[in-house]
């Protein structure tokens, strides 16, 4: 009877079991993972402090590298799910990308201002160290592209700066893990925006090309500086002004155009002609007078003058003889 019952009871169970049975013999292969970016944050904060804003508060992230001397990597959300850490955010053309990527927080202190200026925090060896193996299983798993791992302040360039100019994003370069610029190729094309300097409307593109969110104005307003500070914080950070100069118009040319590309033509300023020697302007002759006008006698033309002593050296003029007077006729006898 007790197992008569107990059968009864798992078939009852059984009926009123709702989760459906799945066959997963078959596999298709039109399929690829939903994080296609990997972004990178710093935390401005210590570890502790770091863990309970992680896991306490309305942000998140999938991962948290601790700085250590022997750094620990906490999982804090599952890959399958996303984790709230881009916020209001923009790349190519996705947007919100919580739902598509994949976030690493980093525990650094962030920046400080100084009397000299703003100073961000280094990133010791050994969590750099620690990060390099992290970035790359994520990235192949998942299939996630170069030009796709980002830090925060690509994809809100207008709100973030992290992870800063400090960060190593050459080191993942030359793991093959970020997309980076050839040097040789910007060397070539350097003497061309060093000659002629493309216009704000050109950077604004290109900006847009490369990626990041920004509006076409034609105008250097403090979003486009902001961006250019955004972009050179990765690629050039020794100078993060803002400033559109040449080395990153250079930087953006080699980013935004396939290798061989021929390099952008030298601008042609043509030759000034040599200025034509200064002539006094011909004199005006003097207007007709109207018809019917009496016209005043010239005036005699004026005598010259003789040079001081120019008739010293002529000649006296003989003097004319009186006139003889006629002989009267003789009369002869």
């Amino acid at each position: 009877m007790k197992s008569i019952a107990a059968l009864l009871a798992l078939t009852v169970l059984a009926g009123c079991s709702t989760v459906p049975r799945y066959d997963t013999t078959y596999t298709a292969k039109g399929q690829s993972s939903r994080a296609r970016f990997l972004v990178l944050h710093y935390t401005v904060a210590n570890t502790p402090s770091s863990i309970k804003i992680l896991t306490e508060q309305q942000v998140s992230s999938h991962y948290l590298l601790t700085d250590e001397a022997t750094p620990k990597i906490y999982r804090l959300v599952d890959e399958n799910r996303a984790a709230w850490h881009a916020g209001n955010s923009s790349w190519k053309n996705f947007t919100q990308l919580n739902n598509s990527s994949i976030g690493i927080e980093i525990v650094n202190a962030g920046w400080k201002d100084t009397p000299t200026g703003r100073v961000y925090a280094p990133f010791p060896q050994a969590q750099v160290d620690a990060l390099v193996p992290l970035v790359k299983d994520i990235v192949q798993r998942h299939g996630i592209a170069p030009e796709n791992v980002l830090g925060h302040s690509d994809i809100a360039p207008l709100r973030k700066q992290d992870p800063g100019p400090q960060f190593p994003w050459q080191r993942l370069a030359q793991e093959g893990l970020v997309l980076w610029p050839d040097a040789a190729r910007v060397a070539a094309v350097r003497p061309a925006f060093d000659a002629l300097l493309p216009d704000v409307g050109w950077f604004q593109r290109k900006l847009a090309t490369h990626g990041f969110g920004i509006v076409q104005s034609g105008v250097y307003d403090e979003a486009t500086r902001t961006t250019l500070a955004a972009f050179q914080m990765k690629y050039r950070p020794l100078d993060i002004s803002g400033n559109p100069d040449a080395e990153t118009a250079a930087l953006l040319e080699v980013l935004t155009t396939p290798a061989g590309t021929p390099p952008p033509p030298m601008p042609v300023i043509p030759a000034q002609p040599l200025p034509l020697p200064q002539q006094a302007p011909a004199p005006m002759p003097a207007p007709m007078p109207p018809v019917g006008t009496p016209v005043p006698p010239s005036a005699p033309a004026p005598t010259a003058e003789p040079l001081p002593g120019a008739l010293e050296n002529v000649p006296p003029t003989a003097p004319v003889p009186a006139p003889v007077p006629a002989t009267p006729p003789v009369n002869t006898p």
